[in-house]
């Protein structure tokens, strides 16, 4: 029996808008696994990430590019077209890494699973699950290819409510690759320059990056 999908899958975008602080890092891989209240059980900062990632989610959730490309998918994945997205869009974050962060994806995905395995035992049961999964496939760096974002919802689509439409998912993505890359684009500087403004995340990104962004300023 398939388990209930509740909410996305970007779990690279969470990661990397989680800054430098460790236990935000936490929170945010594990928020969509911690409902209401339950948040205040865990340590302050780890309640930091869990509120920062409802916010990334609701961010995201309301943006207009965001829902434009999500109605690419709607035709065979109905309302589950938002978490396609979300995948999707870990897919160009990864791909184009570099344009991003200041620390090559292996060596961030690496220091992701040594932070998450230090602090196993506040981790949700179901994320606890997945996470060797995760850790012993190199999901996170899987993203940066196509072949890596089939094989995700292929098994999300084995192991979860998402319908498995993985094909379908890559024939959309390949015919409108440029397109929906501009749109990541532009969303995810506007997501990123969100939890700058409204959060106390600092972001490891590349000096060319922050050179322009200081030159335009």
């Amino acid at each position: 029996m398939k388990n209930w999908v509740i909410s996305g899958m970007n779990y690279l975008a969470h990661l990397y808008l989680s800054g430098e602080d460790e236990h935000v890092l936490v929170g945010n891989f594990i928020g969509d696994y911690v409902k209401g209240k339950q948040f205040q059980r865990y340590p302050l900062q780890v309640q930091t990430g869990i509120l920062l990632h409802r916010q990334i989610d609701w961010f995201t959730d309301r943006h207009a590019l965001v829902k434009e490309c999500g109605n690419r998918f709607r035709e065979n994945y109905g309302r589950y077209a938002g978490i396609v997205t979300d995948v999707i869009f870990d897919h160009f974050l990864a791909a184009r890494w570099t344009d991003y962060s200041a620390s090559p994806l292996r060596p961030f995905a690496k220091k992701v699973h040594a932070v998450l395995l230090a602090n196993f035992s506040l981790l949700p049961t179901r994320v606890k699950l997945f996470l060797p999964f995760i850790i012993q496939h190199k999901r996170l760096e899987s993203y940066a290819t196509l072949k890596g974002i089939h094989e995700s919802l292929a098994i999300m689509g084995r192991r979860t409510s998402l319908p498995e439409e993985a094909d379908f998912a890559l024939e959309v993505l390949q015919r409108d690759y440029e397109s929906i890359r501009k749109e990541f684009e532009v969303f995810f500087a506007e997501l990123v320059d969100f939890v700058e403004a409204n959060f106390e995340v600092y972001i490891q990104k590349p000096r060319r990056v922050d050179a322009t962004k200081k030159a335009s300023e």
